[in-house]
């Protein structure tokens, strides 16, 4: 099937282009004020040097490309009655979100005072990018918005996580011409093989090539007609292409082009609903050619602007202190004839509004861009189902991942539509296949004999792409469903970035009460720094660690669960929150176990506290404490207290475990107070601190508390290779003969009587050394350590 291009037919009648092109003037008008006046908002005077912002911040570019395509979907929404929902993908595309939810009557059911008349008028150009108001590009102060605009690239990610187990959803995205250069919209084209017609929703991509970024070319609009068509269809579409010559020829070809592209879509789910075989599915798409800066100034200073890189951001840029320009800017505006448009005292005028669809219908009032108000609580199992038996502490060894799994499993099997696991090709790999026993990987492309798993039903998204993983399961989380993201752990730095945006999203919506909460992004962290024995240095990174903990407190929680049990109470705990980004960082290898099930649940309920069993303080104050965070740090530091029982037994020991990191700084939400930390770590003892990730991190956390001058934390400190796991440890200096070692060097007054015993673990340490490079393993005493 080729691409069509759209040809005007009498599809949209007189009166129908008339109120799209009225609603079309109008949302542009609006959004031209947005970013200049502040005041004298429908000119009811001649404009003037003080009507306009000391700083002009904004961008006008896509806009009226987004207003055009706003009208239209609102249009077709009410012509069929449609469950539609848009995603706005151009990063700088925020006056628009703002004048079509103001026009809709979204924005006021929203803010109250910002109202449909002149007053309320000015309140909204007033406040747009202007100090306490609105962000420059869509944000969640606008409503309708799930994208955030301030980074490009996760539209259409977005967009398919809010259609799967959206039957009756169309979501409508616009996706930028630059925005199409980036690498996670490149890899977003194929978000629709994941999908299945017959139960999801369905994603609408319109391509909007207005032909620049914001001061070059975009690529995908220079290209000859026919590879942009054969790119698109290679991904799986039928592309429509809608050249904007003249407005009105613009308004009937898209029209057409909607229709023809709804009217697919409903017979692709009629197809897939009606319990046939479903033949390879080729999704409608649109492509709109339209000017750079459509309807704006020709020209400024000589100089070309529309359809231009100069009409990305401000086009009269000197428009307060240059008559010229500030002449033009008012006949920019009253060329969208506001008298029209407007009543004298602002409201929209009835035959403006004629064309939007009934309020619950609204793009801009869809509950499923506020998915807190459509959010249900997840069936959750018993935890204490999946408990592994840990007859003594550190005897038995389980594989804390192998055991999610079932867990996991079973949650997908009791919330069929509203629970999803996300992650790049390493679901086996990190040893949670087990959940495929209660769903299989989603795939709606060919299978072979030889596949496993594979699912038009699958519950497990799989595709080789954080970037993916991530946009999928924030679309699915901001339309009110929950999830889990499991990925390695150095590799999970990939969405840095779009972990920021999601992050900076929950802080804002925080403070917004309209906004619902949602469902917490939880990441599951396996194949672990100190386990990755045959992938090597590359592998070996705990720093996203370091970057969650740079946000807001009361948006982040990291849990590093020392054992089975631990792992399961924390993600059980992880699935029931709100707000929240939850990382938990679990091993996928056999480990010792410490603690049962109700010991595991206190453990988590403290976030830190003292292992009495381990210790040999007795509830007096210790001599040292022996700290830990995570599991391998954590075998260690007991291997390493049971050496110091051995061979310094006078020595009163406290081993104190970490499983809420937040809980080491005051800063946090769960942070402890002075008091409490001091009665764990003391005040003035020496602690030495085995951590999981770079110990850095630890002195950030706990710089402010009592005694920080007798912290010493070992860590990873980017040392790595292909080796054994003790041997990565000794390569860190985070073993236990090196933590003994460490005891000795601190304790006042050890070192000197002691000294043999430093000697000792010295050449304990060679002595493994020696043993890897003859025999590749680590030796057995070692390996095979259990507790007492």
């Amino acid at each position: 099937m080729t691409a069509t291009e759209a040809r005007p037919t009498a599809s949209l009648g007189h009166e129908e282009l008339h109120r799209i092109d009225r609603y079309w003037r109008a949302a542009n008008y609006l959004s031209v004020g947005q970013i200049f006046l502040v005041d004298n908002p429908l000119l009811h005077e001649p404009l003037r040097a003080q009507h306009i912002k000391p700083r002009l911040l904004g961008h006008w570019g896509t806009v009226p490309g987004l207003n055009f395509l706003y009208a239209h979907l609102s249009h077709q929404v009410a012509k069929r009655g449609t469950e539609m929902m848009w995603i706005v993908g151009p990063g700088h595309g925020g006056p628009a979100a703002a004048a079509t939810a103001w026009l809709d009557g979204t924005y006021t059911d929203v803010y109250p005072d910002v109202t449909q008349d002149t007053e309320g008028m000015r309140r909204l150009f007033r406040q747009f990018s202007f100090p306490g108001g609105l962000p420059s590009h869509n944000a969640p102060e606008i409503p309708g918005s799930i994208h955030e605009g301030g980074e490009l690239g996760y539209s259409l990610a977005h967009a398919h996580g809010a259609a799967f187990d959206n039957p009756d959803l169309v979501v409508a995205t616009v996706v930028g011409d630059g925005e199409a250069e980036t690498g996670p919209l490149a890899t977003s084209w194929q978000s629709h093989r994941f999908a299945n017609p017959a139960r999801d929703g369905a994603v609408l991509p319109i391509l909007h090539l207005n032909g620049y970024k914001i001061a070059n070319p975009s690529l995908l609009a220079r290209i000859p007609e026919h590879e942009l068509v054969s790119l698109l269809e290679g991904n799986g579409y039928h592309p429509r292409v809608v050249t904007a010559d003249d407005p009105e020829t613009a308004h009937v070809r898209m029209a057409e082009a909607l229709d023809a592209s709804l009217d697919e879509i409903a017979d692709i789910q009629r197809d897939a609903r009606s319990g046939g075989p479903v033949p390879n599915v080729r999704w409608p798409m649109l492509v709109l050619r339209s000017p750079k800066g459509w309807t704006g100034p020709d020209e400024v200073d000589g100089l070309p602007v529309e359809g231009t890189w100069r009409s990305h951001q401000v086009p009269l840029p000197a428009v307060r202190d240059d008559p010229e320009q500030l002449r033009a800017l008012e006949e920019w505006l009253r060329s969208y004839r506001p008298g029209e448009l407007f009543a004298p005292n602002g409201a929209p005028l009835p035959e403006v509004c004629a064309s939007l669809p009934v309020p619950e219908r609204r793009l801009s009032a869809s509950p499923h861009a506020n998915g807190g108000l459509l959010l249900k609580d997840l069936r959750l199992p018993d935890v204490r189902d999946y408990a592994v038996r840990v007859p003594e502490p550190g005897r038995v060894r389980h594989q804390a991942t192998r055991v999610l799994g079932d867990y996991v499993g079973d949650v997908i099997r009791a919330n069929p539509r509203t629970f999803r696991m996300m992650g790049p090709d390493e679901t086996t790999s990190n040893k949670l296949d087990t959940a495929f026993a209660d769903s299989g990987r989603a795939w709606d492309a060919r299978r072979l004999p030889t596949d496993e798993y594979l699912d038009p039903d699958g519950r497990v998204m799989e595709v080789l792409s954080e970037h993916l993983c991530q946009g999928w399961l924030e679309g699915y989380l901001l339309t009110g469903r929950h999830g889990l993201f499991n990925s390695y752990e150095a590799f999970v730095h990939i969405v840095d970035s779009m972990f920021n945006q999601h992050a900076k999203w929950l802080k804002v919506t925080r403070d917004l009460p309209w906004r619902r909460p949602i469902a917490s992004l939880n990441y599951l962290l396996s194949s672990h720094v100190w386990q990755q024995d045959h992938n090597g240095f590359t592998h070996q990174d705990p720093g996203f660690l370091d970057h969650v903990l740079n946000k807001k407190p009361e948006i982040i929680r990291v849990y590093l669960p020392p054992d089975t049990n631990s792992a399961l109470v924390t993600t059980d705990r992880c699935l029931r929150m709100r707000d929240t980004i939850n990382v938990v960082v679990a091993g996928k290898h056999p480990a010792l176990s410490f603690l049962t099930m109700d010991q595991a649940r206190a453990h988590l309920e403290r976030g830190a506290g003292i292992w009495e069993w381990a210790s040999t303080d007795d509830g007096a104050e210790p001599d040292v404490v022996l700290a830990c965070a995570g599991d391998a740090p954590t075998r260690e530091t007991l291997a390493a207290a049971a050496l110091v029982r051995e061979h310094l037994p006078e020595l009163r020991v406290r081993v104190v475990n970490v499983v809420d990191l937040t809980r080491l700084t005051e800063r946090h939400p769960h942070g402890m107070t002075d008091r409490q930390y001091d009665a764990l770590f003391t005040a003035n003892k020496p602690v030495i601190f085995a951590f999981h990730g770079y110990p850095s991190l630890v002195h950030r956390l706990t710089y402010r508390r009592h005694g920080h001058e007798n912290l010493h934390v070992r860590g990873y400190k980017e040392e790595g290779t292909t080796t054994t796991p003790f041997d990565m440890l000794m390569l860190n200096d985070l073993d236990r003969f090196h933590l003994v070692m460490d005891v000795v060097d601190h304790i006042p007054g050890l070192g000197i009587r002691a000294a043999h015993l430093r000697q000792r673990m010295q050449d304990e340490r060679m002595r493994c050394r020696a043993h890897t490079r003859e025999y590749g393993d680590d030796p057995p005493d070692i390996r095979d350590w259990t507790w007492g």
